[in-house]
């Protein structure tokens, strides 16, 4: 059964009407509604059955960390802190900490990004640095530092990225000393039979109630031995799709003309499509250019870099283009739900969205006096202010913003936030299908008890 969502979240029809008479006066800068046409079609049965694989912690190395370990609703589809612990952490969230019994090697080295409308048609660039695209001269329409040939049967970029958190060492693989997915992660051996994959495939294959849904619902897929890694990654991508669509914010009431916002959150409006320049980056209905900017966003943790390299610091879309002038750059992120979605910055180096606004209108500047108790980092034996102890990559850092700053008084700010706020969509922070109280495999479901 293919969904457009419209009759689910019951938008009136009128409701998708542009009327005029409701609009700002900036209303010819705004971006047109967002419509249903807008997503990727969903099949209900495939997401509701990868909304059980997104909770289910059996796609881990060591079986205890799922994909909402790191994307939690109640957390805005994040975690909550600057630089993740995975695998070797206990708890959710702020909590989550080291297991004294299974120490991870390092911290996550960028921010667990949101998961809000990843099903529209137009995101086809994922990750910070945007390693996996959708490129129609690849064989299989995808582009991505792991090499074309393991991309078969990856409907969408989205499923595609499931690929990097399980082969992750930090995230899901665990160590080579502690599984069998790891070692092989570890020798390189992903693709093929007893590969990684398919080694987490058997793990599913093997659970009854994953079997017969895979079966029943995929006609390629006869016996539970059929059952691949990518047939469990195109079911996670068809749950994120559907579960975390964002469309009906107080911000798409005024897009569709239906309603207005408050006299703050008007000016916060006015700003942003304005003197504050903010939708020169943050623009369409979605709020991002899909593009790289080098924003001097503050580096913690323990940077991202080859093994090899000896340095902290994160080249951002550098390692992906190896162009000089995209170094420090990184993708424009969504400001869906944003108020929601902190720490922000590819690593999450602010937990407060005010002062990363202030910090933002003059990122250069800001650099130099960036407060480090912004930053939400589990406790962890880590040099995670390295890079900014270095003057000299410091300067590098701020001398590759081209942007010009904006000036923005505190009421500025103040009013964008508020703004901002317009953004929070409350049917797609409540999810759609919801969080499962159990899964198939019996594994404890991760789950959040108090946000702070």
């Amino acid at each position: 059964m293919k969904l457009t969502l419209a009759s689910h979240m019951k938008i009136p029809s009128a409701a998708l009407l542009f009327t005029t008479s409701l609009m700002p006066a900036l209303a010819q800068d705004l971006p047109s509604p967002v419509t249903d046409q807008s997503y990727v079609a969903v099949d209900l049965l495939e997401a509701q059955l990868g909304q059980l694989l997104f909770y289910d912690p059996i796609l881990s190395g060591n079986r205890d960390v799922a994909c909402v370990t790191c994307h939690h609703p109640k957390l805005g589809t994040s975690d909550g802190v600057s630089l993740s612990l995975g695998d070797g952490g206990i708890g959710m969230g702020p909590s989550r900490h080291v297991d004294p019994n299974n120490v991870p090697e390092e911290r996550i080295p960028r921010n667990a990004t949101g998961l809000f409308n990843l099903g529209a048609k137009e995101f086809t660039t994922l990750f910070h640095d945007g390693r996996l695209e959708a490129d129609s001269n690849q064989p299989n329409g995808i582009r991505t530092p792991m090499g074309s040939d393991m991309l078969d049967g990856f409907v969408s970029v989205l499923s595609a990225q499931t690929m990097f958190p399980v082969l992750s060492r930090d995230e899901m693989a665990g160590s080579h000393r502690e599984n069998d997915i790891a070692r092989n992660v570890r020798q390189g051996i992903i693709t093929g039979k007893g590969g990684a994959w398919d080694l987490l495939a058997r793990r599913v294959a093997d659970i009854p109630e994953y079997a017969d849904g895979f079966v029943a619902l995929f006609p390629h897929i006869n016996t539970p031995d059929d059952i691949a890694f990518t047939d469990i990654s195109n079911a996670i991508a068809a749950f994120v799709s559907y579960e975390w669509r964002s469309d009906t914010a107080p911000f798409d009431a005024v897009l569709r003309g239906t309603d207005t916002l408050d006299a703050q959150a008007q000016t916060g409006l006015d700003l942003f499509y304005g003197k504050g320049a903010c939708a020169t980056c943050h623009s369409g209905p979605f709020l991002t250019d899909h593009a790289f900017h080098a924003m001097a966003a503050p580096q913690i943790g323990p940077g991202k870099s080859a093994t090899f390299e000896d340095h902290t610091r994160d080249d951002g879309r550098f390692r992906v283009t190896g162009r000089e002038q995209d170094r420090y750059a990184f993708r424009t992120p969504s400001l869906r739900n944003v108020a929601l979605t902190g720490p922000y910055g590819h690593a999450g180096a602010h937990r407060d969205l005010a002062q990363f606004v202030a910090d933002h209108s003059d990122p250069a500047q800001s650099l130099a006096h960036y407060d480090r108790t912004q930053a939400i980092v589990p406790d962890f034996e880590s040099d995670d202010f390295k890079v900014l102890d270095d003057p000299e990559q410091v300067a590098a850092i701020a001398a590759a913003v081209t942007s010009p700053p904006a000036s923005l008084s505190a009421d500025d700010v103040a009013a964008i936030v508020a703004f901002l706020h317009s953004l929070t969509d409350p049917i797609s922070i409540t999810g759609r299908l919801g969080s499962p109280v159990s899964v198939p495999s019996g594994l404890a479901v991760p789950t959040v008890d108090t946000v702070d």
